[in-house]
C-alpha cells in the first residue's frame, strides 16, 4: 500500500494582478494602433495583443516550489533534502544583494523580480558543482522551516 504524503510546502510564484491589467492595456493599445484600418482590424489586434501579453504574464507565474517526500522541487529541478544545508531567510537588501553582486554564476536560482524575499540554501553534496540555491518566495520562513525539518 502506497501512502501519499501531503507536501510540507507548496507555492506557485504567480505574477501580480497589476501585470494582468497591463496585459489588457497592451491589447487596448494594439487596438488603437490598428483602428485606422477599421473596427475589425482593431478587434483582431485587441484579441491578439491581449492574448500575447497574457501568455507572457502566465509564463511568469508558472514556477512552483514544493517540499515533499524528501525532495525540494523547484521548476524542473528535483533536489534531495539530504543534499541541502541549513536554509537562510533573505529579506530586503540582503535578498537583493544575493540576486545581484553576491550571486555566483553556478548557483541554481529561481528569481522573480516582483518577489522581494527569498531563501538561500547551501548545497552540501560534494559531487554537485552548484554552490547554493536561491529561491524567491513570498513565505520564506515557511519554506526554510519545511527544508530544515525534512533535511
Amino acid at each position: 500500500m502506497t501512502t501519499s504524503k501531503a507536501p510540507a510546502y507548496d507555492e506557485r510564484l504567480t505574477a501580480p494582478r497589476s501585470w494582468w491589467a497591463i496585459a489588457v492595456l497592451f491589447g487596448l493599445s494594439m487596438a488603437l494602433v490598428f483602428m485606422p484600418y477599421g473596427p475589425i482590424a482593431a478587434l483582431i489586434a485587441l484579441v491578439a495583443g491581449t492574448c500575447l501579453a497574457g501568455l507572457f504574464v502566465s509564463s511568469q507565474g508558472s514556477m512552483r516550489i514544493r517540499v515533499t517526500n524528501g525532495l525540494l522541487v523547484a521548476g524542473d529541478a528535483r533536489i534531495p533534502l539530504n543534499a541541502l544545508g541549513e536554509p537562510q531567510v533573505l529579506e530586503g537588501e540582503e535578498a537583493r544583494a544575493w540576486r545581484t553582486y553576491k550571486a555566483d554564476m553556478r548557483a541554481f536560482m529561481v528569481m522573480r523580480s516582483y518577489i522581494t524575499t527569498a531563501v538561500r540554501v547551501e548545497i552540501v553534496d560534494p559531487d554537485d558543482p552548484t554552490p547554493y540555491l536561491y529561491l524567491s518566495t513570498r513565505t520564506p520562513d515557511r519554506l526554510a522551516k519545511a527544508i530544515g525539518e525534512r533535511a
